[in-house]
């Protein structure tokens, strides 16, 4: 007997997952209250984050996640499964939204997009588990540039791929491993000129006490 012997389990996984989105997408559509609920479920918990990180403020971070729904259900008619999963589409809004309220906050725009060379910085985790506090990381990851920080968060804290965080910021692939290397960069740096004041901090106490 003839056995069909179809492409590999990640093809088929791939597949699968595309072929439910896509479905899930037009029951949304429809204005099906059930896969309304399912897709939000599904995918507030990254919308969340992303606007905290991001906005700094709960209040605002609230109201981006309720805009960036209320565009979604507008929208929904345009996803493409073939593109993007339904997840990394709708955290694509939350992002562009974060970024307009931040450059309406600031008055400035970013340039941050010119690749740059591969970065040897240790990860935000392997920072966090040489010593330095939870507090301390979380202050330096706040303080980096806006685009930096979300890629920071997409890839080292939400373990997205680079090409899924490319996706979210419609960027190329080495735009955001330019923005990694930048922020990666800047924490080393930031966190190891503290280590420094304190030692040199202690150095001086007990030297007084001489």
């Amino acid at each position: 007997m003839l056995r069909v012997i179809s492409g590999p389990p990640s093809d088929r996984r791939q597949s699968d997952a595309r072929a439910g989105d896509r479905a899930l997408a037009l029951s949304v559509s429809r204005g099906e209250r059930a896969a309304i609920a399912a897709l939000t479920r599904r995918c507030l918990p990254v919308v969340h984050s992303i606007a905290r990180r991001m906005i700094k403020d709960s209040s605002e971070a609230e109201d981006i996640a309720q805009e960036t729904f209320v565009k979604v259900w507008r929208a929904i008619d345009r996803y493409d499964a073939d593109r993007a999963r339904l997840e990394t589409w709708v955290a694509r809004i939350a992002t562009n939204l974060c970024l307009d309220r931040l450059r309406k906050r600031r008055e400035a725009t970013l340039g941050e997009d010119a690749p740059e060379r591969a970065d040897t910085a240790p990860r935000a985790d392997a920072l966090l588990a040489a010593g330095g506090s939870a507090a301390r990381v979380r202050a330096a990851v706040q303080a980096l540039p806006d685009r930096q920080r979300l890629a920071l968060e997409l890839c080292s804290f939400q373990d997205r791929t680079n090409i899924e965080a490319a996706e979210i910021l419609g960027v190329s692939v080495e735009a955001v491993e330019s923005l990694l290397a930048r922020a990666r960069r800047t924490l080393r740096k930031e966190l190891l000129e503290e280590s420094r004041d304190l030692i040199d901090g202690l150095s001086g106490a007990h030297g007084g006490e001489g």
